[in-house]
């Protein structure tokens, strides 16, 4: 006794109808047994004499290659449904041969399919097979498929790349490793009489440190003459000297009583004789 065919582990490229077993082209499996295990020959519902089986294909992986998406088993006088194809027959049919089953498939390409057939199987009318779907009956048997989603590798998404402008570039945070290697470190201007002992690396030519400069950097700081002696005696000797005022010595210091303008408005104007 014959064992059925196995699950395909990729969607079903073709659907077909043989006379004989030998009569599928290279590329097609043969569905010549059911589940259970009794042949399948299928000519009696399709109006042959001579028999038929079902055969599928699943060569052509290629992205652009078509897969079946869906299967029908139509009467004879129903009209072909809108994007299905009827199935190919090996060897071609003669002309005036009446089917009266007719089986149609949707076939699209893979990049486009959501959804594709996978496996086709064949039973008894009486019995039901777990995880698939009945599409109708031919010769005695009933017709089930297999469905399921389509899986598509597709290359990981490359992002678009980024123009900065100089401007940006400049209030970056992070070191411009050019500017390191041309920039050596410089040491920092002296600061009175007193010399530094510390360095400011790339204070200009690095944009990094643009928010550590200020607008003393690198200005020499010294003590006018007038204050260098009192600070270095102290700072009581700078109070001393100081000449503080109160409110009633300004007052008095600046005190005028307006006479000569109080004696200009209350001389009377010349009389006219």
């Amino acid at each position: 006794m014959a064992a059925a065919v196995e699950e395909p582990l990729a969607p079903l490229t073709g659907v077909g109808w043989a006379a004989t077993p030998e009569a599928a082209p290279t590329g097609w499996s043969v569905l010549a047994t059911s589940t259970e295990g009794a042949p399948a020959n299928l000519g009696k519902g399709f109006g042959h004499k001579g028999g038929g089986y079902l055969c599928v294909s699943t060569g052509g992986q290629a992205a652009a290659s078509p897969v079946v998406t869906d299967v029908q088993v139509l009467n004879d006088r129903s009209p072909q449904p809108a994007g299905y194809s009827r199935i190919p027959e090996f060897p071609e049919p003669r002309a005036g041969v009446s089917r009266k089953k007719r089986v149609y498939v949707r076939l699209q390409p893979l990049s486009a399919a959501d959804t594709a057939v996978f496996d086709i199987k064949l039973s008894s009318k009486s019995k039901a097979i777990p995880h698939y779907m009945k599409i109708g009956e031919l010769g005695g048997f009933a017709v089930w498929c297999k469905k399921g989603p389509v899986s598509k590798s597709s290359p990981p998404p490359v992002p678009k790349p980024r123009s900065i402008s100089l401007g940006l570039k400049q209030l970056s945070l992070q070191p411009d490793a050019d500017s390191e290697q041309k920039s050596p470190e410089r040491p920092v201007a002296r600061c009175g009489t007193k010399r530094s002992s510390f360095t400011l690396h790339n204070s200009v030519d690095d944009a990094s440190s643009i928010y550590n400069l200020s607008a003393m950097d690198g200005v020499p700081f010294t003590l006018h003459p007038r204050f260098g002696n009192s600070l270095s005696i102290g700072s009581t000797a700078v109070l001393a000297e100081l000449n503080v005022k109160s409110l009633a010595d300004i007052e008095k210091e600046y005190d005028y009583a307006f006479v000569v303008e109080r004696t200009a408005a209350a001389r009377l104007p010349p009389s006219i004789c």
